[in-house]
């Protein structure tokens, strides 16, 4: 039996970051770990097919939003079922073990500080719930260059109260103490560390005089159109290599536009994850077989500037075949 906190509420931890910043996979190191104990994992995913639920199986529950932010469009879904989770608490006798903690791991094209307005503002939610922190993740490789153009990203980083730069592997000292500089200027009081697959990794200490590159200014009605998701459905008839091919061509001409790639592919090898970030593609890795694999072959492509019957037409052209290879969903 677990003991309830002094004042009978649940700790949330709301996770934030841009797309592709490595959320997920610290999350899911965490939970290997039992960094939280026994914890309620909420996954929003902006697309309509939820890929990063499949990775957090070692929570002791799980909830899948997907289909729209739950800062915006998704918002009533979360308030349900935070709801939904204090009613089922509510329910159990008062020698049973109790759910103490839920993380929300938000969409990456989530404002964090939206949706702590939103749980806070709500007269039930309040009552039983406690928000401990926000945890922003970033992009050590990637970060920089999102802050000098996203709008969103800056709103992030102003909402954590904890940040964790990731792939500090994949930068140079250098690099890394100019995004360490702007963090800093945006959010002084946050505390920052670094992880690598989700493990910590040491971080020296920021110097006090370490200046940051200025940012632009940066309006909120971004002129180069709103980020969207797109879900391609892959034949299982189509040739892994000629995919591999396609994919890479893709990123190469248009990384820039595509910020974010993700799904699960059969192989011959067995279910491989892809993911991408901008022009970079993650290791590779084959997932266990589990029970509902209906959304294996689902490649969800988030991005802006490029229309879905585009890709939908350049894969099919690519791989020789004039139908059948790529259906949007």
């Amino acid at each position: 039996m677990t003991t309830d906190f002094a004042d009978g509420r649940m700790r949330l931890t709301v996770l934030g970051g841009y797309l592709g910043s490595g959320k997920t996979t610290w999350l899911r190191h965490q939970l290997h770990v039992g960094r939280f104990g026994p914890v309620h994992v909420i996954v929003n995913e902006a697309a309509e097919t939820g890929v990063d639920d499949v990775l957090l199986a070692a929570a002791s529950g799980l909830t899948l939003l997907a289909g729209g932010c739950s800062c915006c469009t998704g918002r009533q879904d979360l308030i349900d079922a935070l709801r939904g989770l204090c009613d089922q608490r509510s329910r159990k006798a008062s020698d049973e073990q109790r759910l103490q903690r839920i993380v929300l791991e938000t969409s990456g094209l989530a404002d964090p500080g939206a949706i702590v307005a939103a749980i806070q503002g709500d007269p039930v939610l309040v009552n039983h719930i406690v928000i401990e922190q926000t945890i922003v993740v970033v992009d050590a490789l990637h970060g920089l260059a999102q802050l000098q153009t996203e709008p969103l990203g800056r709103r992030q980083i102003g909402a954590a109260d904890q940040v964790i730069l990731s792939k500090v592997d994949a930068v140079d000292p250098a690099s890394l103490t100019l995004l360490r500089a702007t963090l800093r200027a945006l959010n002084p009081s946050a505390p920052q560390s670094a992880a690598v697959l989700g493990a910590a990794q040491p971080l020296l200490d920021l110097a006090p005089d370490a200046q940051a590159p200025a940012l632009p200014p940066l309006s909120d009605d971004d002129t180069r159109g709103a980020i969207f998701p797109t879900r391609l459905k892959i034949d299982e008839s189509i040739d892994w290599s000629a995919f591999a091919l396609w994919l890479s061509a893709l990123l190469h001409a248009r990384g820039n536009d595509l910020v974010r790639v993700k799904g699960v592919l059969p192989t011959p090898a067995g279910r491989l994850l892809l993911q991408t970030v901008r022009k970079v593609v993650q290791s590779p890795e084959i997932l266990p077989a589990q029970e509902n694999q209906s959304e294996d072959g689902t490649i969800v492509f988030i991005g802006r500037g490029f229309r879905p019957e585009d890709l939908q037409t350049s894969l099919r052209r690519f791989a020789g075949r004039p139908t059948g290879l790529g259906q949007k969903t």
